[in-house]
């Protein structure tokens, strides 16, 4: 019962759910699973044969993805209210990826594909909602390719920080705080370069009294130089 007061409170606090009355909302929390992950665990395969929807409600999450050659880079950083898992409708990916938690812990919610299909038959407003959701993230994530292409490893390496920064962080005045959940080597992947580069990059950041790096904790000094 705990849990499915929890999973209630969390799908009504999600933008994806507002058109859904309280009775919908309550019907679709006894069909939604849940689940709380540590650190390093994998909560979501791509070649599943139970093919899922998610929506991580706690923490943070990476996807991976897996080529033909067996080489993995990291696709997406997931954030809280964020959804990932089969979000096309269509099991017919065409490469391999896999969700694994970078948080102290997490908590998620879970929908079956074809419960959440039949969802969006009966409220079209939902549908049209998740279409637009969709839409945003697809977008989002070409524009980070976009960005791969036109600019140097510096230059990106400054505007994720600074899009993780005003994401995520604790501002105080121009100063930013960010919990570092990332390794230099996943920094290194989410930005197209090695881990070397990274480390030089942040190094030379450090020494330019732009940002204070270490495991736990980045500071940005002064968003406006970034």
């Amino acid at each position: 019962m705990m849990y499915d007061d929890l999973k209630y409170w969390y799908l009504r606090d999600h933008e994806l759910f507002t058109s859904l009355s309280l009775s919908q909302l309550k019907q679709l929390s006894i069909i939604t699973g849940f689940k709380k992950a540590s650190k390093g665990e994998i909560v979501y395969l791509s070649s599943s044969d139970v093919p899922r929807i998610f929506l991580l409600k706690k923490g943070n999450i990476k996807i991976v993805a897996v080529d033909e050659d067996g080489n993995e880079n990291i696709k997406d950083i997931i954030k809280k209210d964020d959804l990932f898992g089969e979000l096309s409708l269509d099991t017919g990916g065409q490469y391999e990826e896999y969700a694994k938690v970078l948080s102290d812990d997490v908590a998620i919610c879970s929908f079956l594909m074809s419960d959440f299909e039949n969802l969006l038959l009966q409220n079209p407003s939902l549908a049209l909602s998740y279409t637009k959701l969709v839409g945003l993230k697809m977008k989002r994530l070409k524009n980070n390719y976009d960005n791969l292409l036109s600019k140097d490893a510096r230059m990106r390496l400054y505007q994720f920080l600074k899009e993780w920064g005003e994401n995520e962080g604790i501002k105080n005045g121009n100063s930013i705080s960010i919990e570092n959940y990332l390794t230099q080597s996943e920094i290194g992947q989410l930005i197209c370069t090695s881990r070397q580069t990274t480390t030089q990059l942040l190094n030379e950041m450090e020494l330019n009294n732009l940002l204070t790096y270490n495991r736990k904790e980045i500071i940005i000094n002064d968003i406006r130089k970034l």
